[in-house]
């Protein structure tokens, strides 16, 4: 039990969102311009529970045949920043322009199926034998949820 708890204790949690910085440095090096600075958040994309499919009455199939699947994750904060020389034509309007995106949660839901059986139920005064009907066949759409937003500076 020991073994357990401190097995349990010791596994990281689960992150949202990975930072990476992204180095550009031999950019500088090589072609002798300054390069943008990169940071960014690489999302860590979390699946959830299927839904559970239900059984209603005279329908032979479940419904929806195909589960969606519930994915969430954090679309981790952006800042970039890239040096812009020479705004207006001279050397004194050097700039810097930087782009922020802050963190934003995104949700969607994956694509779905229904599908119904070309037989009904059994039919008591059919002699228990099912009737042919239409066959249905219809797709859930998908979801995508979130608000994500940037801000573009210059200075």
């Amino acid at each position: 039990m020991t073994c357990m708890a401190a097995a349990g204790a010791a596994s990281p949690a689960v992150a949202d969102s990975v930072p990476v910085g992204v180095p550009l440095d031999a950019v500088e090096t090589t072609l002798g311009v300054a390069a943008p600075r990169v940071a960014t958040a690489v999302p860590v994309p979390v699946v959830g529970a299927p839904e559970a499919p239900r059984h209603h009455t005279g329908d032979l199939l479940p419904t929806p045949l195909l589960p969606v699947l519930p994915i969430a994750t954090d679309l981790g904060a952006t800042h970039l920043t890239s040096p812009l020389p020479n705004l207006a034509g001279s050397p004194e309007t050097d700039g810097e322009g930087s782009l922020d995106a802050p963190e934003t949660t995104l949700r969607t839901r994956s694509p779905g199926a229904v599908l119904g059986a070309p037989l009904s139920m059994p039919d008591g005064s059919n002699f228990g034998i099912p009737n042919v009907v239409a066959p249905k066949l219809g797709l859930i759409a998908p979801e995508l949820v979130g608000a994500p937003t940037a801000l573009l500076g210059l200075r």
